[in-house]
C-alpha cells in the first residue's frame, strides 16, 4: 500500500511531548485520588450504565475495525491486482473532470490545477476539464498552468462561472454541459473540489477499477490534509481522515459506502448525466411534517451517493490512493467555534439524507450497510449516556466517581487511538482528547441538528437556507425545535436518573411516611407505629429501614405489631440531611433499647455509625444508626400508648 504524502500536516514533537506529560500527570492524579469505594456495591449502577453501553458501542466499533483490516489485507490486494491488470489492456475512451472552486487563494489554485493537469497529461486519455470558477483571476491561474505544461493536445478546458448560490447549481450546470456532449460508452467523470491536490498516479491508480468491475458505479479515495492552523487543528483533521479510512474500508466489504466524498470521487459518465441524477444534485429536497418542503444547500456528495444506492450500483473505497486537501478552519483563531460550524454542516447533511436511505431497507445495500445508517441515528444518543451518568453519579452519589470516569476515558480512547494509528500508519497523543471531543460534542451537535435540520449554513460561501421567509414562522419552528429537543433529552435523563438510583419511584415505605406526615397532627403515634412496622416486616431479608428527616413517635404498639409478624430488617438508619431523624419513645419501648455504651436507654442519646444502639425484640435485634433517641414520660403519650394502634 502506498504511503500518504510527506507534506501532510501533523503536530510538532514539542506538542506531542507536552501532551504526553499532561496525560501522565493526569493519570497519576487519577490513580492517587481514586478512592476504594468507587468499586463498592453502590457503584454497580455507574459501571453498568457506563460499561454496558460502552461494551455495545466499542463492540460495534471493533467489528468495523476488523472488517477494515479484512478489506485492506485480504480483499483489496486482489482488487488492486485485477485493476492493474485491466489498466494494461484498456482505458476509458473519454474523461470528464468537474472541478468547482469558490474564492480559492491564487497560490492554492495554482497548485491544485498544476497537479490536475500533470495527472491528465500522465493519464493520456482525451479529457474535457470543466473549471467551475467564481472569479476572472481563476482563468489567469489556469492559463498559467497550461502554459507551463505546453497546452496538451488531449486536454480541453471549459470555464463556467458560478452563480454564487451554492455548489449544487454549479455542478448541475456542468453535468448538463457534459450530457450535451453525449459521452462515449465507458467514459468516466471525476468530480473534485478546487482545494484538492491530486497526488502522482491518482487517476491511473483509481480509474482502473472501473475497467476491472463493470458493476462499479462510483469510487472515492483516501484523504490527507495540508492544514493552515495550529497543532490541534492539524491533528483534528488527520484524526477525522483516520476514522474515515476505517469506516470506508469496513463498508467496502459490503461493496457500499456511506458517502461519495465531494473532495474527490469518480463516476461512470453515463450515470452522472442521467436527468434524475442531475435533478437530484441541483434540487435535492425533503418533505418534513414540521418544516414542510425545503431544498438542501450543501451535501451534494450525499445526493450522488443516494442516487447510486437507490439504483443498486456498487461503490468502492481505494485506500492506497491519496488526495490532499488544503484545509483551514473558518476562523483559525477559534478552534471550538470553527469545528462546531463544520460538524454542524456535516452532520446536517448526514441526517437530512439518512432517513430516506434507511427507508430503502437492507435489500439495495446489504444488512451491514443498512444497520450502519441506523447506528448513526442511535449513536448520537448512546454516546451521551456515559457523560450524563458520570455527572449524575458525581453530583448525587460520590464525587470520586469522576476519577473513575476519567480513567475510563483514558483507557478506552487510548485503545481506540492505537487501533486507528495501526491502520493510519502514524500515532498522535492528541487523538485521545480529540476522539472524546468529536464523540461527545459531536453527539450533542447531532441531537441539536436532528430537531433543526432545515437550518443550513455554508460558511465559505456565506449563504444559508432552509427556514421560511416569515419571521413568525421561523420563531415558531425554532421554539418547537427547542421543546422537542428538550423533551427527548429529558426522557433520556429521566431514565438514567432512575437507572442510577439518583431518583427512585416511591415505595410503600415512602408512601406510608408521606401519609403519616400528612396526618401526623391528629394521630402521630398510631401512624408512626403503623408504617414503621410495615417497613420492618416487608423489606427484603436483611434490609435497612431508611428514616426520613424530622421527629417520629413510637410506642408499645410497635412492639405488639412486630411480635405478630416476621421481622425482616436488620438495621434502621437515620437521615443524613440538614435535619436529623429523631425517635420519641415511650418508656416501654426504651426498655428494649441499649445505648452506645451497652446500658439501657434512660434519657436522650445519639446512635452514631461508630457507636450504634440496639433494639432487642423477642427473637431478633435491630441496629439503630445515625438516629437521635428521646424518652418521653407525659400523660398524652401514655394515653396514646394505652389506646394502641
Amino acid at each position: 500500500m502506498s504511503k500518504p504524502p510527506v507534506d501532510r500536516s501533523v503536530a510538532s514533537r514539542v506538542t506531542e511531548l507536552t501532551t504526553l506529560v499532561l496525560i501522565l500527570a493526569a493519570l497519576v492524579v487519577i490513580i492517587v485520588e481514586l478512592p476504594s469505594e468507587v468499586f463498592s456495591p453502590e457503584s454497580k449502577s455507574f459501571f453498568f450504565a457506563i460499561g454496558a453501553v460502552g461494551a455495545w458501542r466499542y463492540t460495534w466499533w471493533l467489528v468495523q475495525a476488523l472488517r477494515s483490516v479484512w478489506y485492506n489485507r485480504r480483499i483489496f490486494p486482489r482488487l488492486r491486482a485485477e485493476a492493474d491488470a485491466a489498466a494494461e489492456h484498456s482505458r476509458p475512451p473519454e474523461l470528464y473532470v468537474l472541478c468547482t472552486s469558490y474564492r480559492i487563494e491564487g497560490e492554492v489554485n495554482f497548485r491544485v490545477y498544476d497537479a490536475l493537469v500533470r495527472e491528465l497529461v500522465d493519464y493520456g486519455v482525451p479529457t474535457v476539464l470543466f473549471a467551475s470558477i467564481s472569479d476572472r483571476t481563476d482563468v489567469d491561474v489556469i492559463t498559467h498552468v497550461l502554459d507551463d505544461h505546453g497546452w496538451p493536445d488531449h486536454v480541453e478546458v471549459r470555464y463556467m462561472f458560478q452563480k454564487g448560490d451554492g455548489k449544487r447549481s454549479a455542478m448541475a450546470e456542468v453535468l448538463r454541459a457534459i450530457s450535451r456532449r453525449l459521452p462515449a460508452p465507458g467514459a468516466l467523470l471525476v468530480s473534485m473540489d478546487g482545494d484538492i491536490r491530486l497526488e502522482p498516479g491518482t487517476l491511473r491508480r483509481s480509474l482502473s477499477f472501473f475497467q476491472a468491475d463493470p458493476g462499479l458505479g462510483a469510487l472515492t479515495t483516501n484523504n490527507s490534509a495540508i492544514v493552515t492552523g495550529n497543532d490541534a487543528t492539524r491533528e483534528w483533521y488527520d484524526l477525522r481522515y483516520a476514522q474515515r479510512h476505517l469506516v470506508m474500508s469496513s463498508l467496502s466489504v459490503s461493496r457500499r459506502l456511506l458517502v461519495l466524498t465531494g473532495r474527490y470521487s469518480a463516476f461512470r459518465a453515463d450515470l452522472a448525466v442521467q436527468p434524475d441524477f442531475i435533478d437530484l444534485v441541483e434540487n435535492d429536497q425533503v418533505e418534513h411534517w414540521r418544516f414542510g418542503r425545503f431544498k438542501f444547500l450543501s451535501g451534494d456528495d450525499k445526493s450522488t451517493w443516494f442516487w447510486l444506492l437507490k439504483n443498486g450500483w456498487r461503490m468502492r473505497y481505494i485506500p492506497d490512493v491519496y488526495v490532499s486537501g488544503y484545509e483551514e478552519l473558518p476562523d483559525r483563531r477559534r478552534f471550538f467555534a470553527s469545528t462546531t460550524d463544520l460538524m454542524r454542516r456535516w452532520y446536517g447533511n448526514m441526517l437530512r439524507t439518512s432517513n430516506r436511505a434507511i427507508a430503502l431497507g437492507p435489500r439495495p445495500m446489504g444488512l451491514f450497510a443498512w444497520w450502519s445508517l441506523v447506528d448513526q441515528r442511535l449513536s448520537m444518543w448512546t454516546t451521551l449516556i456515559g457523560p450524563t451518568v458520570a455527572i449524575l453519579v458525581t453530583l448525587f452519589v460520590r464525587p470520586s466517581f469522576l476519577f473513575a470516569y476519567l480513567l475510563w476515558i483514558l483507557f478506552t480512547r487510548g485503545i481506540a487511538t492505537l487501533i486507528l494509528a495501526w491502520q493510519r500508519g502514524r500515532f498522535s497523543l492528541l487523538w485521545i482528547p480529540l476522539i472524546y471531543y468529536n464523540q461527545v460534542w459531536g453527539a450533542i451537535l447531532k441531537t441539536y441538528v436532528s430537531f433543526r435540520f432545515n437550518r443550513q449554513k455554508w460558511s465559505r460561501q456565506g449563504i444559508s437556507a432552509g427556514e421560511p421567509d416569515d419571521p413568525v414562522a421561523v420563531r415558531r419552528q425554532r421554539r418547537m425545535g427547542h421543546v422537542l429537543h428538550g423533551f427527548a433529552y429529558g426522557a433520556l435523563l429521566f431514565v438514567l436518573i432512575l437507572s442510577t438510583g439518583v431518583l427512585q419511584p416511591p415505595d410503600r415505605m415512602s408512601l406510608a411516611i408521606a401519609r403519616d406526615l400528612g396526618n401526623g397532627a391528629t394521630e402521630p403515634a398510631e401512624n408512626a407505629n403503623r408504617w414503621l412496622a410495615q417497613v420492618i416486616t416487608t423489606l427484603p431479608e436483611g434490609g435497612t429501614v431508611q428514616l426520613p428527616e424530622g421527629q417520629l413517635r413510637v410506642n408499645e404498639a410497635l412492639l405488639d405489631r412486630l411480635a405478630r409478624q416476621r421481622v425482616r430488617a436488620e438495621r434502621i438508619d437515620g437521615a443524613d440531611g440538614l435535619l436529623s431523624s429523631t425517635l420519641s419513645l415511650t418508656p416501654g419501648v426504651a426498655e428494649r433499647i441499649t445505648g452506645p455504651d451497652g446500658e439501657p436507654l434512660a434519657d436522650t442519646t445519639r446512635c452514631t455509625p461508630d457507636a450504634g444502639c440496639t433494639l432487642t425484640l423477642d427473637q431478633q435485634r435491630l441496629t439503630l444508626v445515625n438516629v437521635r433517641l428521646r424518652v418521653e414520660n407525659d400523660p398524652v403519650m401514655e394515653a396514646v400508648t394505652t389506646a394502641g394502634p
